[in-house]
């Protein structure tokens, strides 16, 4: 039988952890595109009616692009009129900019009827929000308000909530050489 230097093992198998650490170090560091938001849709109001229609809207107010859903249901009794046109204004509440008006978009592929709406937010602060709905069987509007959300540091967000993992994974690396080191020493002075 062969023996096995248990030096030359040991020394492989630190290579093939300091391998796959440096592969998983640099795949986090490569750039993703994502759609990311900071948590779940805000509903700004619900079940309000409107015209022809019972509304309810949600938006994620993101700075840069902003994302309005409005949900439509009809009165008891009636339906969503065909020709029905969903618009939304949006204006921050300190005046320096005017309003600018977006007009959404229908989605019926979950079974209800919804429109989407993509807004562009400029800053965090407070806006003014304006929903309008325009048919043949009547028009209204309704108004509501938003805080738009800060942006996040960028890329350096993936970084910044990767830290706590990071330090566990050095506490947990840290204390397995050192218990190896100890064993080692053990053994040596028991030889």
């Amino acid at each position: 039988m062969r023996k096995i230097n248990l030096k030359m093992l040991k020394g492989l198998t630190i290579r093939k952890q300091a391998a796959t650490g440096a592969v998983i170090g640099l795949l986090t560091l490569l750039p993703i595109a994502a759609q990311a938001h900071h948590g779940p849709p805000v509903p700004l109001f619900e079940n309000r009616r409107a015209g022809p229609c019972v509304v309810s809207l949600w938006t994620h107010p993101d700075v840069g692009m902003g994302t309005f859903f409005v949900m439509v249901n009809p009165i008891p009794g009636s339906k969503v009129p065909d020709d029905l046109r969903v618009k939304i204004g949006v204006q921050p509440e300190s005046g320096r900019v005017p309003e600018v008006v977006y007009a959404a978009t229908r989605d019926d592929s979950h079974g209800t009827i919804s429109y989407d709406a993509h807004v562009q937010f400029d800053r965090n602060e407070f806006w003014r929000v304006r929903l309008s709905l325009l048919s043949s069987q009547g028009n209204a509007e309704i108004f509501s308000r938003v805080e738009v959300a800060p942006p996040g540091y960028g890329r350096w967000d993936l970084l910044l909530y990767l830290l706590p993992f990071l330090l566990v994974a050095f506490l947990w690396f840290r204390g397995i050489t050192r218990r190896r080191h100890l064993n080692k020493k053990g053994r040596l002075q028991a030889a």
